[in-house]
């Protein structure tokens, strides 16, 4: 039995919730673009909860850029999907089965453009989603009277166009477009390009005034874990439990936050706050992406070499060794969340800290380290020395998880060997690949006798004096050589015995 509206009234399984005959009549307030998981995963999760709970009512119509693929695994289904959230929340584990009714139709761009002009006409549209990847908000400069535009920012123009041309000053006009694509301020960027297309297509100023007006571009920020179609054994047993296929079945976790950056007139329009905390509208959103980049991407990359090193596989097998998972604790608690540089109160930040460690230890997600180790140096960068610098004008003593972390990046990169244009480590006889922008410069200073002051010493690498930090470039160099000669565990062991004795 394959998953489609017809078979909704056979589906017996029990911890599944399934739609309403009624939500399948609500109207199209949403026009997407993108089929991703991640969307699926996350705005149309929201958008299905608030529809279950009486609040948004309005289902979302998808568009795929081309027809390559088609559509059809969306139309057998009715555009219904399996969301399978499974994980740890609060310290306790979730599993979750939701027949999401949130699609009403995917079109494609390039067959149904006049179908997408129509939806951009209705008053009951009200939100503008996209994931188009990084590449997708770019400009090409082109016509919007294609039948379509070729880039996502000119199919927007032609939307919006088609919007102001049919609604006018109508306050039903008004529009939230929100892009979450993961770039820096992302609706801006496409807001941006949008302006620059209106000169090129020669659009009367008048229109520009109304898109002022009427139209809202919000920046956001999205963050969940959504691996999407499981394996083929684990999409057997699921299947199996649920009764039914589903050719658009997704995983996905716990966590959710899709915190979009707006004033009270783009919450009204959206009108999907009340239906789940991890939906957030605020005219500032950066405490939201500071909380992420310094306490889940930092712990990760700080981390991320000590694992690898260890032999550690995954994220989830970090968290279930002792050591490792003392040492992912106390250096969140003990030195990020008090060092992060941006106005956070310290429960706002341990209690993202306590929802990192939940989605750290969620056996349902493979996350590897060795992937969390590409751009290594990059990361360091932006994720790392903020907090370390801000670390020690706050309080100005060492951070030694920091500087851990620090020592076991700088033994990863070490490289080893070149072959071709590609760079390799070696610890303990086990060989990696290195995968980073620098492994270039890493490689000359391996050459070197001196490796490892000549790194930490180079201020043009860091855009900082590291020797200005009392006890850093020491306790790297310590650190450094427990590793070499000890190995992690007994490294770590030491660290802690340090510290133990500090108190």
């Amino acid at each position: 039995m394959t998953l489609s509206k017809d078979t909704l009234k056979d589906i017996k399984a029990k911890k599944l919730i399934l739609p309403k005959a009624e939500l399948f009549n609500l109207p199209e307030k949403v026009l997407q673009f993108g089929t991703g998981v991640l969307l699926r995963g996350l705005p149309d999760f929201f958008i299905d909860k608030a529809n279950r709970n009486g609040l948004f009512n309005g289902r979302v119509a998808v568009v795929k850029s081309t027809s390559k693929g088609g559509t059809q695994e969306f139309d057998a289904q009715d555009s219904l999907y399996t969301i399978c959230v499974r994980g740890i929340e609060n310290g306790q584990p979730v599993e979750e089965n939701i027949i999401s009714s949130a699609i009403s139709r995917v079109l494609t761009a390039d067959q149904d453009w006049a179908t997408i002009l129509e939806i951009a006409r209705s008053t009951d549209l009200k939100v503008v989603v996209s994931n188009t990847t990084e590449v997708g908000i770019q400009l090409v400069k082109e016509s919007i009277d294609q039948t379509p535009p070729v880039s996502f920012p000119a199919k927007l123009l032609a939307v919006l166009y088609a919007r102001y041309q049919a609604l006018g000053e109508s306050k039903e006009a008004d529009l939230v477009v929100i892009a979450t694509e993961l770039i820096p301020d992302n609706c801006k960027q496409l807001q941006n390009i949008v302006l620059e297309l209106v000169t090129f297509n020669n659009l009367d100023a008048a229109f520009v005034q109304w898109l002022n007006q009427h139209i809202h571009f919000c920046n956001s920020l999205v963050d969940r874990i959504v691996p999407g179609k499981p394996d083929a054994a684990a999409l057997a047993n699921l299947e199996a439990e649920l009764g039914y296929t589903d050719e658009l079945i997704i995983m996905a976790e716990p966590y959710r936050l899709w915190a979009i950056e707006g004033n009270e007139r783009v919450s009204e329009l959206l009108g999907l706050e009340a239906a789940d905390h991890g939906l957030i509208v605020r005219p500032d959103i950066e405490i939201f992406k500071e909380l992420k980049v310094r306490l889940l991407n930092g712990s990760h990359t700080l981390t991320s070499g000590i694992a690898c090193l260890s032999g550690i596989e995954t994220v989830t097998q970090a968290m279930s060794d002792p050591a490792t998972r003392a040492y992912v604790q106390e250096l969140m608690m003990q030195e990020i969340v008090g060092a992060i540089p941006y106005n956070v109160t310290e429960s706002e930040a341990v209690a993202f800290a306590n929802t990192v460690i939940d989605r750290f230890a969620n056996p349902n997600i493979e996350h590897l380290w060795i992937n969390i180790t590409f751009q290594y140096t990059m990361k360091m960068k932006i994720r790392v020395l903020p907090v370390l610098l801000n670390y020690y004008k706050i309080n100005d003593k060492l951070p030694a998880h920091i500087a851990f972390g620090f020592a076991a990046f700088l033994l990863f990169m070490k490289i080893d060997r070149k072959e071709g244009n590609q760079y390799y480590g070696n610890y303990q006889g086990k060989e990696y690949l290195i995968t980073d922008d620098e492994a270039a410069y890493f490689y000359n200073k391996a050459q070197q006798s001196d490796y490892l002051q000549t790194v930490l010493n180079d201020e043009d690498m860091w855009t900082a004096d590291l020797s200005a930090l009392p006890g850093f470039i020491e306790a790297v160099e310590e650190n450094y050589n427990n590793l070499l000669k000890y190995g992690v565990a007994e490294a770590l062991a030491r660290l802690d015995q340090t510290l133990q004795v500090s108190k």
